[in-house]
């Protein structure tokens, strides 16, 4: 989509989205790979702590992971918008289907974990580079129209893997008593989603210009953003929210400490956010929050930070269950229209640089999130730090909604003309459309 596309007519069809042939290929791809890489994310954790019993060895596991995404995720969202999408996103599939597969060897033959850890910053490496290709595939595949519904089906299918990923390695970890088999399989995911990249027909139709140094084109994503205060706005209170709403990282503490369960009642309680989002996604699929999407937005944010707040407080197990399904519920709101927003704010040939700061914004504040939670909990208590969270939220959306009236005042997504000037670093290329329905 340029800027000069007119604003998407409201469709109110579930499954809209899902009638295109190559965004069918698309999601269906990144369903089973996404269950592969949350296996992973059981098998490492469960593999480090038999080898080395130190919990420090799992904090390293996050951390030499997010240290590649934060220095490269801008050089991949230049290299999104400067190739075409479809090959960055297959090239690092291959890698990372590589790296589980020396994952896999190195489970074999115990090998040094210096070894493992680079191999999962390798790992980290390759997703800096896929994560804006493969983010920003969708808006090829389908017509503005649909973005909604497609914003909602990609975020129903991250919250079913994720509740069936951890479940499925934790199966295999204990019927093969190895992580070996979860990275084999992973590596079969990832197999899946690169046949489903290779069947994908439609074609990108805006390109980085390739005479601009690329300094310059990380520069002009930056640039792009700050004349952008709808899409800033947007991606600025996803990230507070998410550092400051860190409640799930202190679950351990209030399963034991405060709601007095044990360690099943703690896997429900872990399970309840993404329940909940995935039940909101199915939700607005089918009735898209078309009208007032910003206030909608806003909303959406305040009542995340009120339900923190309420789960802080609480000691009853089921209260504290219905506020964690309503965090992951409000969340997603938050997530279709975040999403919504960047797919029809943004030109094809920024889409790769502005995913990439998407990912550096929120990856950032997942790893601080959980910083912030553990450092108030050690200050304040885990009642004081969750409680503190959700008022720092509620402080946030009030200054955003201050502070962004564009945000605010938006009604349906693409009515608004408040958008960014076309960079002089935009070189659209007309190539073809969508593919149709099928």
């Amino acid at each position: 989509m340029t800027m000069d596309t007119q604003p998407p007519v409201a469709n109110r069809d579930p499954y809209g989205a899902l009638r295109f042939r190559d965004f069918r290929l698309l999601i269906g791809g990144r369903f089973i790979a996404q269950i592969g890489e949350m296996m992973v994310s059981v098998a490492v954790g469960w593999e480090l702590y038999e080898r080395t019993s130190n919990p420090l060895a799992l904090g390293m596991v996050g951390l030499v992971q997010v240290i590649p995404v934060l220095l490269l995720s801008l050089p991949g969202g230049y290299v999104a918008d400067r190739y075409d999408r479809k090959w960055v996103t297959l090239i690092s599939q291959v890698v990372l289907i590589g790296g589980s597969l020396l994952l896999a060897v190195l489970s074999l033959t115990q090998g040094a974990l210096p070894l493992l850890y680079l191999t999962l910053a390798i790992i980290g490496a390759a997703r800096a580079f896929n994560n804006p290709a493969e983010g920003a595939l969708t808006p090829q595949m389908v017509p503005p129209e649909h973005y909604y519904n497609a914003a909602a089906w990609g975020s129903s299918v991250w919250q079913l893997s994720a509740i069936l990923g951890p479940a499925v390695g934790g199966l295999l970890i204990a019927a093969t008593h190895s992580a070996a088999a979860v990275y084999l399989v992973n590596a079969g995911a990832g197999a899946v989603l690169v046949v489903a990249l290779l069947l994908i027909r439609s074609r990108q139709t805006g390109f980085a210009a390739p005479d601009e140094p690329p300094l310059q084109a990380l520069r002009g994503g930056v640039r792009f953003l700050r004349g952008a205060p709808i899409i800033l706005a947007s991606i600025t209170l996803d990230m507070f929210a998410v550092l400051f709403g860190g409640a799930t990282f202190l679950l351990p503490v209030f399963a034991r400490d405060i709601l007095l369960t044990d360690a099943t009642g703690l896997g429900i309680l872990r399970a309840a956010p993404s329940i909940g989002a995935m039940l909101m996604a199915v939700f607005l699929a089918r009735r898209p929050p078309f009208d007032h999407a910003g206030r909608m937005l806003l909303l959406a944010v305040a009542g995340f930070g009120i339900a923190t707040i309420i789960f802080g407080l609480s000691t009853s197990f089921w209260l504290s269950l219905a506020m964690l399904a309503m965090l992951g519920a409000l969340d997603n709101i938050s997530v279709v229209i975040r999403h919504t927003l960047v797919m029809t704010y943004t030109p094809d040939a920024m889409r790769g640089r502005v995913e990439a700061v998407n990912s550096v914004f929120i990856g950032t504040s997942n790893e601080m999130g959980g910083f912030e939670s553990g450092v108030a909990a050690s200050l304040l208590g885990p009642v004081g730090a969750v409680a503190f969270g959700g008022l720092g939220t509620l402080v946030v959306v009030s200054l955003i909604a201050w502070r962004s009236p564009q945000l605010r005042s938006l009604r349906r997504i693409g009515d608004d003309p408040m958008t960014p000037e076309p960079s002089a670093s935009l070189h659209e290329i007309p190539l073809s459309p969508p593919q149709g329905a099928d």
